[in-house]
């Protein structure tokens, strides 16, 4: 059992930290709000709406999103097509609609490809925007990421290791990104992370997960201090 007996909250507003050791459930727990994974047992809630077990592609429409360690880009596709790819629902997916209704799908491509331009301009990507997206950096693809979460309506975004294999200089960009969206926008995270200065610069609170179950939550500050947490997670205490 990945995941028993987990409950936790996630506040509308808030950027919210999920730490723990390898193994205690923290991938598996996005996969089960994601849609992923459907759980055995539990409920999953949004907003006050049951949404246990529903389809990803529901899930993203109703406004959840999820990141993952390893991005997934349309390699072959210009970074300004990977997100003007992300909104549902347009006409142009229609196969009769660019014949009969063209100019309704010609008006929305326009919005679509403005709102993917300002996108890129808050990201500071626009530079790489006719850019293939198979050719990006690891660090300039997790700010991809984050970008195609700001092409549609989210209300909770989960980012899953966004610091992995990042460099210094773009790890600051994405974490400032990731504070503008929150303090701006009004977007809500949750972030799985290993990278405690990371942790430290954006969440609050912190949940600390081991074995499946939630074991401590609070600031990271006194999380540091709790010798539960030392023991399962940090190494000891802190210096």
């Amino acid at each position: 059992m990945a995941v028993g007996d987990c409950s936790l909250s996630i506040q509308k507003g808030a950027i919210t930290g999920l730490i723990g050791p390898n193994g205690a459930g923290k991938s598996t727990l996005f996969n089960i709000i994601a849609g992923f994974l459907k759980p055995d047992a539990g409920t999953v809630s949004l907003a006050g709406e049951n949404i246990t077990g529903l389809p990803p592609y529901k899930l993203f429409r109703k406004g959840v999103l999820r990141t993952f360690q390893v991005p997934h880009e349309f390699d072959r596709m210009t970074v300004l097509e990977n997100l003007m790819l992300v909104p549902p629902g347009q006409w142009g997916e229609n196969a009769l609609a660019p014949l009969f209704r063209w100019r309704r799908v010609r008006e929305q491509e326009m919005t679509v490809r403005k709102k993917a331009e300002d996108v890129l301009d808050f990201l500071q990507l626009s530079r790489l925007k006719t850019e293939l997206a198979g050719n990006l950096s690891g660090g300039q693809k997790k700010l991809l990421e984050l970008g195609r979460t700001m092409m549609t309506d989210a209300k909770i975004v989960l980012l899953d290791e966004p610091g992995a294999g990042v460099n210094r200089t773009l790890l600051g960009n994405l974490a400032n990104d990731i504070r503008r969206l929150n303090q701006e926008l009004g977007y809500t995270f949750c972030i799985i992370e290993h990278d405690m200065d990371l942790i430290m610069q954006l969440c609050h609170p912190v949940i600390v997960m081991a074995q499946g179950k939630v074991l401590a939550q609070g600031a990271m500050e006194d999380l540091r201090n709790n010798s539960q947490v030392q023991d399962a997670y940090l190494g000891g205490p802190a210096q």
